[in-house]
């Protein structure tokens, strides 16, 4: 009854009018008048694929990236409107050679779009990846005692944001999101792989201690507590 071939991109764009609540892609309907079609978990398990991002892939990013790490992105780019957040986002993104950068990004990918992004870098480059955002934020505030707070160990790997857009959250695209960037951490030699999860976010902290993630000790930033969290292999 349902369509298993995939959809072509032509088809993405009726999507959101193509849909019902049991379908992410109506493809007909029966005589009866009941539709058809693939529903998002299908879609998703047929199409769902993670690669290195580029820097086209942007706009989606900065968004992602924003909600991800909330008012530290007011910090890292120095602006307080969202628009103008993201914008710089946008733009650190495209960018090469900072903690935001493309080239230390993977995304998940369904059909063209980007659903989720991992960003990652080892805790010993932490501090030559935040020169040029602390560079441009000292001219903007013509203030040479700008820093950021550190986040990283020396010796890690360091998952620095992750984030699934909101319309495919459930399906595990945040973990798989996770496991790839710890795939990554081993080829690279890494045996220590760490991130941070705020302290007033336990559902957080409890799918990474399921994750084998262990909190090494708590840190701040942003004037937030966070939890240090580390992984061994």
């Amino acid at each position: 009854m349902k369509k298993k071939t995939k959809t072509s991109n032509k088809q993405i764009k009726y999507f959101e009018e193509d849909s019902d609540d049991n379908f992410y892609y109506v493809a007909g309907y029966t005589d009866g008048g009941a539709p058809y079609g693939l529903t998002r978990e299908e879609i998703i398990s047929q199409n769902l694929r993670f690669r290195a991002a580029l820097n086209k892939d942007a706009h989606k990013a900065a968004e992602l990236i924003h909600i991800a790490i909330a008012d530290i992105a007011e910090k890292l780019t120095g602006q307080k409107k969202e628009e103008n957040i993201r914008e710089t986002l946008e733009h650190l993104f495209r960018e090469e050679n900072n903690r935001l950068s493309y080239q230390n990004a993977i995304v998940a990918d369904v059909l063209g779009e980007v659903v989720g992004v991992v960003i990652t870098y080892p805790g010993a480059d932490a501090s030559r990846l935040d020169e040029p955002l602390i560079k441009r934020l000292r001219e903007k505030r013509k203030n040479e005692v700008i820093v950021f707070d550190k986040e990283a160990d020396e010796g890690d790997f360091y998952i620095d944001t992750v984030c699934v857009d909101n319309r495919y959250r459930g399906y595990g695209i945040g973990t798989m999101l996770l496991k790839e960037a710890e795939k990554l951490a081993i080829q690279k030699g890494y045996s220590r792989i760490s991130l941070n999860v705020a302290e007033d976010n336990p559902y957080a902290k409890k799918l990474y201690v399921q994750l084998g993630y262990k909190e090494d000790k708590v840190i701040k930033i942003n004037e937030h507590l966070y939890g240090y969290m580390v992984k061994i292999h």
